[in-house]
């Protein structure tokens, strides 16, 4: 079986101590692909670099929604100048985020604008971050004057009615290790709803590790948990899981 984990920070300094161990152990593991999200300016860089140096990690290059401040025309110009980095797959993360607001709304709705812009003149995926901004998001892609941009709802934790939206949009629907926990019983509802041909699996790591490694590190090996996890709540096999999402990833980024 082989699994991709579809949103990681390996740059993150959580990895700084054993990162290249980390990585080298991953594929014998059974990890085929790694998406490795940029989230600043910083990031991106960062990702860009590791993707250069593994054969199965890739690269994907946005701004985080707590970052839009930070974020003048010159540096979304400069972002948008790494997409011509080898292996850059995707932009991302980019959205909005309401539950901390470390940017002002109005700035993160403009650029979360500017980059499903992008998105659509490039032809790459974007890799969308939505808290407690479901009916902004949706309001933002829905009337984009350009079109409607193909990617994915990463880490998704919305309603059912928020699901079913993203889903007539075309996107991709991600799940992360959250859904493990005991009071995320509304996520593994809503698990079941998504068609297979939609659904993808990621860490997001080092965050958000599974119910029993909480409090450690996550990593992209966890894919697997949750991958078994997913099959569970499914009623089908961890091999029909690996195949749906993995295939499923290579036909949005093209890995």
């Amino acid at each position: 079986m082989h699994f991709v984990d579809t949103h990681a920070h390996l740059d993150f300094p959580d990895f700084d101590n054993d990162r290249e161990g980390l990585i080298s152990r991953l594929q014998e593991e059974g990890i085929s692909a790694i998406i490795n999200v940029g989230s600043t300016l910083r990031g991106c860089l960062a990702a860009i670099d590791l993707a250069s140096q593994y054969e199965f990690i890739y690269a994907a290059v946005g701004i985080h929604p707590h970052h839009a401040k930070e974020i003048d025309t010159n540096g979304f110009e400069r972002v948008k100048s790494l997409l011509k980095a080898k292996k850059v797959v995707a932009i991302g993360e980019v959205g909005l985020d309401f539950y901390r607001n470390l940017s002002p709304a109005d700035i993160q709705k403009e650029l979360f604008r500017q980059f499903i812009d992008l998105s659509i003149l490039s032809n790459l995926p974007l890799i969308i971050h939505s808290r407690q901004a479901e009916k902004e998001t949706l309001e933002i892609l829905e009337g984009n004057s350009s079109g409607k941009p193909k990617g994915v709802l990463h880490c998704f934790s919305g309603s059912e009615d928020f699901l079913k939206s993203c889903l007539g949009l075309g996107l991709y629907i991600s799940f992360t290790c959250n859904i493990t926990y005991k009071k995320s019983g509304h996520l593994r509802d809503v698990v079941k709803l998504v068609p297979l041909e939609r659904l993808l699996l990621e860490t997001d790591c080092p965050y958000l590790s599974p119910e029993g490694l909480r409090g450690k590190r996550n990593e992209p090996k966890n894919v697997k948990i949750l991958a078994q996890f997913v099959a569970d709540l499914r009623g089908c096999s961890i091999e029909d899981i690996a195949k749906s999402t993995t295939g499923n990833a290579q036909e949005l980024f093209g890995i």
